[in-house]
């Protein structure tokens, strides 16, 4: 059985490009080989590829747009790609599409997955399988092994045979359960799997990184442009100096073996009419090309800081005040050159070193590649690193009982979520999914009541909004708007950035006929997301229903060309215009 199991095995990987990122081949050949292979195949992956910068920075971004076969599977439909050439930021637009596609192509063929509860697997695999306290150390929590099994036995999970990426052997492991933790976090595509595989890792140490600078806002060192001597990095840094443009890179390595550089940029002379504060990170081999990752970064989410871009935060937060960012500037200035590295003439010696600089903690990867397709693509776990988009309060319960409460049928689920609370006493996730069950079986009254005692059990801000916002779903259901709004007035309260809950309170308010405090829910979504077509034509609708006829007029105009299918403000702006 074993011989037939896939398995990934480094072999050397010289480097062929190295002007600004280091790669297999250059970037022309990763084109060139993508556009081969798309041709080859009888599948519509790719649509078009174009370039979307206005050029002010002279920074290339380009967008991959999803052809019919990708729009299916794919959740998204477009990728952007930077890079300091538009070679390079045209095959970074392909190769995120190539990884994307490949990743959730994997997860509908599902290939040698085994369905088994964890005891099941353990029976089965043996020392085969990966030990119970990786999945402790994945999400931080300290329950008792014997605790640990029986939470992990209250649903099956798909068991998938992964490389452990130092020693080359077999691990069984719950891939579910890690994409359920990470989602695509730690995907990758590359010209050679060693390439695909330091960055998929580079990505995950990328994103603890940040995710730990963002927890624990830590001093950490500026590093000073003026020793930044890569003719690359150089280059970059003065389109920055020559537009106005403010930037600062920081050092958020944080003892991890991989450099990780972050940049903070904001356009004085834009900020915050056309443009936003931005705030991302770059993690490679090397200082110099972790600080190239993160300015090319920076101009793909900035719109060249003068076209109202809105880009969407994930592994760092977004602020709206350079108040918000304050800490960032506090710390010692230091030398680019003083950041950790790896650097070396093959990938794969890299990937080896970073590897062994990331001991105690172990790296699993599961090879992707789609079998038409043949572009290396995998999909990395290191159980251990952090993640800033998942639960901070998470454990082995929290995960079991979102599954339990969105997959299982009701009676299973409820004999598991008694499970969980002899495990986890007074845990503050558990009436919180009795709610979700209550709302899957439409009990919109008894998931209402359970959302309200769940939510002064929360530990933080986040959680306690979610329960709110809940709430107030639960009654928006049964068209009780009046009744949802003190709900979901505190949801915005603990979370003003979630803009869903900003949405349906506008929503909420309108349908109660409170026009003026409906506009202002909608404006408040649009300071977090100015780009929401959807929102702007809410804001719209209030306008007209007070009367105010230009303004209204305006704004249905801008959310149409942002999105034409939205038939409603078609409708009431021809009724405005006739």
């Amino acid at each position: 059985m074993s011989e037939t199991l896939p398995i990934i095995r480094l072999t050397p990987c010289p480097k062929g490009y190295t002007k600004d990122l280091d790669k297999a081949v250059s970037p022309a050949q990763t084109i060139a080989h993508v556009q081969e292979r798309l041709a080859a195949v009888n599948l519509d992956i790719l649509a078009e590829t174009r370039r979307v910068d206005v050029g002010r920075l002279g920074i290339p971004v380009y967008l991959s747009v999803c052809g019919a076969d990708a729009r299916e599977i794919m959740p998204t439909r477009k990728q952007m790609g930077k890079g300091s050439s538009p070679e390079q930021a045209r095959a970074s637009a392909l190769m995120e599409l190539m990884e994307r596609f490949a990743f959730f192509s994997f997860w509908q063929e599902r290939p040698h997955m085994i369905r088994a509860t964890w005891s099941e697997a353990e029976a089965r695999f043996g020392d085969r399988m990966l030990p119970l306290e990786a999945m402790l150390r994945s999400v931080d929590d300290r329950l008792a092994p014997e605790q640990a099994r029986r939470v992990l036995d209250l649903t099956p999970w798909q068991f998938y045979p992964a490389t452990h990426l130092l020693s080359g052997r077999t691990v069984w492991l719950p891939l579910d359960w890690f994409k359920l933790l990470s989602e695509f976090n730690g995907t990758s595509a590359g010209n050679s799997a060693e390439e695909s595989l330091l960055q998929g890792l580079s990505e995950l140490v990328e994103r603890h990184a940040c995710c730990r600078a963002d927890r624990e806002r830590p001093r950490t060192p500026t590093i000073d442009p003026a020793g930044c001597d890569d003719p690359i990095l150089k280059k970059l840094l003065s389109s920055f100096e020559r537009e106005g443009v403010r930037l600062v890179l920081k050092d958020f390595s944080l003892g991890m073996p991989l450099p990780t550089v972050a940049a903070l940029a904001w356009d004085p002379a834009t900020f915050p009419q056309s443009s936003e504060i931005i705030f991302t990170a770059g993690t490679a081999a090397s200082p110099a090309k972790a600080a190239i990752r993160a300015v090319t970064e920076v101009a793909q989410l900035a719109g060249d800081f003068c076209t109202q871009a809105c880009y969407e935060a994930s592994g760092l937060p977004k602020f709206t005040s350079l108040e918000q960012a304050a800490w960032l500037l506090e710390g010692p200035v230091a030398a680019l050159s003083s950041l950790p590295g790896v650097e070396s003439g093959d990938i794969r010696d890299e990937l080896l070193a970073a590897l062994r600089g990331l001991a105690p903690l172990e790296v699993y990867a599961v090879e992707t590649t789609h079998p038409d397709l043949g572009i290396p693509a995998h999909y990395s776990i290191a159980p251990g690193l952090s993640f800033r988009e998942r639960d901070r309060n998470q454990s082995l319960g929290l995960f079991v009982g979102r599954k339990l409460a969105e997959e299982a049928d009701a009676d299973q689920a409820l004999a598991g979520l008694a499970v969980l609370e002899e495990c986890y006493p007074q845990a503050h996730f558990l009436p919180f999914f009795r709610g979700m069950l209550a709302l899957r079986a439409e009990q919109w009254d008894a998931a209402r009541d359970l959302f309200n005692a769940a939510l002064p059990l929360q530990p933080d801000n986040d959680a306690a909004a979610l329960a709110a916002f809940y709430a107030g779903y639960a009654e928006t259901l049964q068209g009780r708007w009046q009744e949802a709004l003190p709900a979901l007035v505190r949801a915005v309260e603990l979370c003003p950035e979630m803009k869903e809950y900003g949405n349906l309170l506008g929503v909420a308010r309108f349908k109660a006929g409170r026009y003026a405090e409906a506009a202002e829910a909608f404006a408040a979504v649009l300071r977090v997301d100015k780009g929401s077509a959807l929102d702007l034509a809410n804001l719209g609708l209030c306008r007209k229903f007070l009367g105010q006829k230009e303004e209204a007029a305006r704004h249905l105009r801008t959310a149409l060309e942002l999105d034409p299918s939205l038939d409603f403000a078609r409708k009431h702006l021809a009724e405005l215009e006739s």
